[in-house]
């Protein structure tokens, strides 16, 4: 830590300006004036400092101090985090509401974990053990669903020397004593500290392999997520990025759903905080915060802040991915996160880019998206980190650097549609515009998991969507009547389609969350259908004829009025296509 203290010379903002910095290191955390806001210093420059401050700097004066505390901006990982909600900074919103309600007051320190409760701690090791970095020396259950692991920090390797018995401990009481090689002692506690901008470290990055499963048709069918994977969300206002985020922390099988509100409107975010605490985790029955951290931080807090949220989110993450967890995180938005950077890039008089943005965006967006992986943990587990981002384009303009940027990074990009949204097509994902570069890495998956035949029947039906948009144009120009059965065909199927599968109810029980089983059914219903109907425009019966009404209308319901744990209903309405087109075609060849 520095003896010696900078003195504010130029407030413009959250960006602070000191001088007597030259001691100071690059990305430090300081505390600034009388109240001791927290900041980090961004530059230096001789002996002159800059920093941006996480917090309102209303009343700062010129001539206050700036105090070094010797180390990055850090979170503190350990007990309690999971079912709490933090501010950018990992300050806890109930504490910080209780010291100070209705507003958020300056100086308040970083707080964090609650460091006064006690947890119950099983330790594993004992005295003349080894342990390595990423070591699991001892367990806490800290909610029903989640056991969180405590671990061997990972500059830590040697032989213990002292182990407490197991017993209750507050998470400042040291728990074990390592001493290494050179006979320096650590302290092994129930947290660890870890700077926020260093991804954590892996033993091994492995393969992708796994699907996310959401339960929504037209990602785990059409445009799969993987487990350690990237996706982007663009859409402009009001085609449903958030709620698409929520039906995605609710039911992807993901073990820890990190949700970070990165500068989304304040009533937004009260929705989020205060639905998640009363929403029930469909797998187990208990409510959905027993394995969710909430991150807010919006669009009225301080700027600064709004640029570290994501990076908290991130090491959280990685944090329960050594553990052996599968997390995924939700950033929402990522759009509102590259304004913060573009703000304080503005007060730092840096040159600007593209639209005013700085020209480090693409950079900054690579490293976020590049700490999402399927890896193998120090302590020889499995983990993984999905990264899911909103992206708010200005005007739903998808040519905008944000979204041209993001879509550089992400294997996943799917694309809302303002159009489908006022619709009341929900999730407005557009099948023509979005993509998944899993569909070939998870063809293996599919067929041990699902059939064989997934990944035909996919092509299959999005070549029909594809070609139901070219004779859209058609249609639109002289009319459907002069279009032959067989594509006239295809247009009635492809509305099928779109109203069956592609379109989801969030808030019907049946059609909210779909097991891959019966999505894979339902689409084979669908190919069934066109492959008897297409058999019979192929002998020449009227389309007339051969487009039931009310068996149409029939397979279209099949997502409300099937079970999800009785696909029996599936195997009657193929049986009633069966019987519907050989009484037809019967008819036909006896006429």
């Amino acid at each position: 830590m520095n003896n010696s203290q900078g003195i504010i010379t130029m407030i413009n903002g959250p960006v602070i300006q000191g001088s007597n910095m030259s001691d100071y290191k690059m990305r430090e955390m300081v505390t600034v004036g009388n109240k001791r806001l927290i900041g980090e210093v961004i530059s230096i420059e001789g002996d002159i400092g800059t920093v941006q401050v996480y917090e309102e700097t209303e009343g700062l004066k010129i001539g206050e101090e700036i105090v070094s505390t010797g180390k990055p901006l850090s979170l503190k990982l350990g007990p309690g985090m999971i079912g709490n909600m933090f501010d950018g900074i990992e300050r806890p919103l109930k504490r910080m509401n209780s010291m100070s309600e209705n507003f958020i007051a300056e100086g308040i320190g970083l707080i964090s974990i609650d460091t006064e409760k006690e947890w119950e701690v099983d330790i594993f090791v004992k005295r003349g053990d080894r342990v390595t970095p990423g070591l699991i020396f001892g367990e806490v259950q800290e909610t029903s669903l989640i056991v969180h692991k405590l671990m061997v920090p990972a500059n830590v390797e040697g032989e213990i020397i002292e182990v407490k018995e197991n017993g209750n401990y507050t998470v400042e009481e040291s728990l074990v004593i390592v001493q290494d090689k050179n006979g320096e002692k650590y302290e092994l506690k129930m947290y660890q500290e870890w700077p926020v901008r260093e991804p954590r470290p892996v033993d091994e990055r492995m393969p992708i392999s796994k699907l996310l499963a959401t339960g929504q048709r037209v990602l785990d069918i059409f445009f799969p997520i993987a487990k350690g994977g990237t996706a982007a969300i663009p859409g402009g206002f009001g085609t449903g990025k958030t709620m698409t985020q929520h039906q995605l922390a609710k039911w992807s099988d993901a073990d820890i759903i990190v949700y970070v509100g990165c500068g989304e409107r304040g009533n937004e975010m009260t929705e989020v905080l205060e639905d998640f605490p009363e929403l029930i985790d469909p797998k187990t029955d208990k409510p959905i915060m027993e394995r969710t951290i909430l991150i807010a931080n919006t669009s009225n807090m301080p700027v600064a802040a709004r640029e570290a949220s994501i990076y908290t989110g991130i090491t959280m993450a990685e944090y329960f991915r050594d553990m052996g967890y599968h997390v995924a995180i939700m950033a929402d938005s990522t759009s509102r996160w590259a304004e913060a950077l573009r703000e304080i890039s503005g007060r730092l008089e840096e040159m600007p880019a593209e639209e005013g943005y700085p020209a480090y965006l693409p950079s900054r967006l690579a490293e976020f998206y590049e700490r999402a992986g399927y890896v193998k943990t120090l302590n020889d587990n499995d983990g993984s980190v999905t990264i899911i981002g909103a992206v708010s384009p200005p005007g739903g303009d998808f040519s905008e650097p944000v979204t041209e940027n993001t879509k550089r990074f992400v294997n996943v990009f799917l694309a809302l549609d303002r159009e489908l949204a006022y619709a009341r097509h929900y999730p407005a994902i557009n099948w023509l515009n979005s993509y998944s570069g899993y569909v070939k890495v998870l063809d293996n998956w599919y067929k041990e998991s699902v059939s064989e035949n997934v990944p035909d029947v996919r092509a299959k039906m999005l070549e029909i969507l594809y070609e139901e948009n070219k004779l859209q144009e058609i249609v639109m120009l002289v009319g459907e009547d002069v279009l032959p059965d067989d594509q006239r065909l295809i247009l009635e199927i492809a509305k099928v389609m779109k109203i069956g599968f592609l379109q989801q109810n969030a808030f019907h029980k049946e059609d909210t969350y779909v097991p891959i089983e019966k999505q894979f059914q339902m689409l084979k219903t669908i190919e069934h259908l066109y492959d008897r109907s297409y058999s019979a425009v192929k002998k020449g019966i009227p389309i007339s004829q051969i487009k039931d009404e009310e068996l149409f209308n029939d397979i279209i319901k099949m997502k409300y009025n099937i079970p999800n744990d009785d696909l029996q209903g599936l195997e009657n309405l193929n049986s009633r296509i069966d019987e519907f087109y050989n009484g037809l075609e019967r008819k036909y060849s006896d006429d």
